[in-house]
């Protein structure tokens, strides 16, 4: 008897310490970005916050970094990234920021911002 009711003693209180309390309410989802009229994703900053429009002469030149200092400070992007074919690079979006997106010749294929 002593035995069986030392087992059904040690299951409940096995089982109360099993349930718990329920987690914390969770916080709500951060919003999300908002997205221009044309799709793009910046929010402000105009259509050429990067200054790309004013670069694009420079389509098909070989980079370098004398180049690669030219279009920063022609276009006024606060920052400049180069995107080569097979590069890892982050997503997010920065209107503000001039891509220069080079082919494996290290010819300059594309600028534009984000």
């Amino acid at each position: 008897m002593f035995k069986s009711s030392l087992i059904l003693l040690l299951s409940l209180a096995l089982t109360a310490c099993a349930l718990g309390s329920p987690p914390p309410p969770s916080e709500p989802a951060p919003r999300p970005p908002q997205v221009g009229e044309d799709g793009s994703g910046h929010q402000g900053g105009g259509e050429d916050a990067c200054g790309a429009n004013g670069v694009q002469t420079r389509l098909g030149q070989a980079y370098s970094e004398a180049l690669h200092e030219e279009l920063a400070t022609t276009s006024g992007a606060r920052q400049v990234r180069v995107m080569r074919p097979g590069q890892a690079y982050t997503m997010e979006y920065l209107h503000d920021r001039l891509n220069i997106r080079l082919d494996e010749r290290e010819r300059i294929t594309d600028l534009f911002c984000g």
